[in-house]
């Protein structure tokens, strides 16, 4: 490259094919784009400022070309040693096309990691071909009018549940008496699991994300299944991202619906209804507690990306606490992040409580409802 400014400026450099640009995302009180090497797996934040430049990149635009709107955008010049320092990180990371090449894709890591109380199995070598020959063979249930269908289908189920609450309430306190049943309805439970995270994966190949690993994580006594999608944050579209988010939870409904055709064809007096109710309601509520924007649920991922907000949670947490200590440093947030991280604070500990009262509630209910001896 040469050293001259009208040398640099004639230049029409591009990112390295594969380089993913976040959406604009709130942290804290700062605006930011995060920039990932599909390669090395390492994503880094910019500001918009560094994002406008970065992401005009494409080889077709002299650094001339899109110095000019910058000043337009941003009232300012750029001079050879801003581009020399922006290029030689980028370069640095290895970015650019034509610079260095990007370090060989890693190796998998051990298929086990952990102890036997605690750790996490890798079950397929290729997570995301796997998911993707999943894709294949469900993409005629994924039509837009398919899902609606069944998404419609999943609300009438909730609807006759909802009706029948206390019926169902019944139905749970009866079955916590009996392990083989409950043993059954927790193996089908467990395979709601599975094929929630299975939907993570399949929804995000459909929108274009790709799926780093699947496996098995266990606190004993408990091991779930888990899906990582390596990249939806970086899709475009605020849409897909919550389809991805919110698949899982779709899923568990689907998982329910023949279980519920089942039980609404029995006679009232079959037992084996007793067991299908307290499965349907244990299956809804592992279905929409899922949909509660609290972390670590696929409720608070979906809200963080409905906002366009990163580490909801912690950053609001971190507001909340300046603003108790120092009211004029947190009137230095934007607006909008006062707003939404002063709501999600109010909002959560509601929920909190709200959740905790139900649940005493469900349970008080559910043991004067029960009869005095099991039937």
């Amino acid at each position: 490259m040469s050293g001259t400014p009208a040398g640099l400026l004639e230049h029409r450099p591009a990112l390295r094919p594969g380089v993913l640009l976040s959406p604009a995302l709130l942290n804290g009180p700062s605006v930011v784009h995060l920039i990932k090497d599909p390669v090395s797996g390492c994503s880094f934040e910019v500001g918009p400022k560094e994002f406008f430049l970065v992401s005009r990149l494409d080889g077709t635009r002299t650094l001339a070309e899109i110095g000019v709107a910058y000043g337009e955008a941003f009232g300012r010049r750029l001079d050879e040693r801003n581009w020399q320092q922006l290029l030689a990180l980028l370069g640095a990371r290895r970015l650019l096309a034509g610079g260095p090449s990007p370090d060989a894709p890693r190796a998998p890591g051990p298929t086990r990691t952990g102890t036997l109380l605690r750790g996490t199995l890798r079950l397929v070598a290729d997570a995301d071909a796997t998911t993707a020959r999943l894709h294949r063979f469900l993409r005629p249930a994924l039509h837009p009018a398919v899902l609606g269908l069944m998404l419609l289908g999943c609300l009438a189920m909730e609807g006759v549940l909802a009706a029948n609450a206390r019926e169902l309430l019944g139905d749970l306190w009866w079955l916590a008496s009996r392990p083989v049943p409950l043993l059954a309805v927790a193996t089908l439970l467990w395979l709601s699991t599975v094929a929630h995270e299975f939907a993570h994966g399949i929804a995000a190949r459909h929108v274009g994300g790709s799926v780093g690993e699947i496996g098995l994580r266990w606190r004993l006594p408990v091991a779930i299944m888990y899906c990582t999608v390596d990249n939806y944050r970086y899709l475009r579209r605020r849409r897909d991202q919550l389809a991805v988010a919110g698949a899982g939870a779709l899923a568990n409904l689907l998982f329910l619906l023949p279980f519920f055709g089942w039980w609404a064809a029995l006679s009232p007096d079959d037992p084996t209804g007793r067991v299908l109710g307290a499965l349907l309601l244990l299956g809804s509520a592992q279905a929409l507690v899922n949909l509660v924007p609290l972390p670590p649920l696929d409720g608070y991922t979906m809200l963080g990306h409905a906002l366009r907000v990163t580490r909801l949670a912690p950053a609001g947490s971190a507001y909340v606490r300046l603003r108790l200590r120092d009211r004029a440093a947190a009137a230095g947030y934007p607006a909008r992040a006062r707003r939404i991280y002063l709501g999600y604070a109010l909002g959560s500990a509601v929920l909190v409580l709200l959740a905790a009262c139900a649940l005493t509630a469900a349970v008080w209910y559910a043991i004067a409802s029960s009869p005095a001896s099991p039937s």
